[in-house]
């Protein structure tokens, strides 16, 4: 075994003993459908990951596509805040099957099976990982167009299990503009890239805060390395996101599907001519 061996095998060379040729797909439940999936990351928390997933849904759902959210970040769930959503998810023999948003999207997350949504999740990384598969192998996805994957913070238990057992086609990678953020970054680029995931773009959130008055954008935590941070990564599709609080109302007040912004239109955009191919 190489002293640089990284438990990977399905992306190494090395004719080694030790060698594994382990497939740890998972197919999804033999009632769903769905076309495209697209993972949501960050290295670090707090940047705003399940902002930009929620807004990514609903924006393609508005464009005509069935959208749905697998909420992966087990024990910061956060999406069903955003869309308002109470109810708990009911099923049969058969499966679980998601509940749908005001306008449609499909959303599973642990919280819609808590008794209580304030209930900690007090579980080790692998029970974690395994809720996250099956909310992949035991939900009945219908007709999806387009599924985004909220993931946790990091390169933990839980992006390992997502990359490995489902059929990713890319992710988006969501960051803020601390000087710091490119070395975190950095570790999630790697990660996507000894898994084979093709890295579709990066959002940067918290980027400015614009005057009402004058309306100059204010760099709140010092200039942007977006640009540079994204080069360095071959990364070309990259959106800004400002300090806006309308924002944060709408996450909220559970009115993200009501929100009008225009900040994401180039990820939409790519994601429909991916969805052509």
């Amino acid at each position: 075994m190489s002293e640089d061996c990284t438990q990977s095998c399905n992306t190494c060379s090395e004719d080694c003993d030790e060698r594994k040729e382990v497939d740890f797909s998972e197919s999804p439940h033999e009632l769903s459908s769905i076309k495209k999936v697209i993972g949501v990351v960050s290295g670090k928390g707090g940047v705003g990951k399940s902002l930009v997933t929620s807004m990514l849904a609903v924006l393609m759902n508005r464009k005509g596509y069935n959208t749905a959210i697998l909420d992966a970040d087990i024990t910061g769930p956060s999406i069903p805040v955003s869309f308002g959503i109470k109810e708990k998810v009911g099923g049969n023999d058969t499966g679980l099957f998601p509940i749908k948003s005001k306008t449609g999207i499909d959303i599973m997350s642990v919280n819609l099976l808590l008794e209580n949504d304030t209930d900690p999740v007090v579980w080790r990384g692998p029970i974690i990982a395994g809720a996250v598969k099956q909310f992949w192998t035991d939900v009945i996805w219908k007709d999806i167009d387009f599924m985004f994957i909220d993931m946790p913070p990091g390169t933990g238990d839980v992006p390992l299990t997502v990359f490995q057992s489902m059929a990713v086609d890319g992710i988006i990678i969501v960051t803020s503009p601390q000087e710091l953020v490119s070395m975190i970054v950095s570790k999630a680029v790697k990660m996507a890239k000894m898994m084979n995931i093709p890295i579709l773009g990066i959002v940067e959130n918290m980027s400015y805060i614009q005057c009402p008055d004058c309306n100059k954008k204010i760099e709140v935590f010092g200039k942007s390395h977006i640009e540079e941070t994204a080069k360095a990564n071959n990364i070309d599709l990259i959106a800004k996101l400002p300090i806006d609080p309308k924002l944060s109302a709408a996450c909220d007040k559970g009115l993200i599907e009501l929100l009008e912004a225009d900040y994401l239109d180039n990820i939409v955009n790519f994601l429909e001519e991916m969805e052509e191919l």
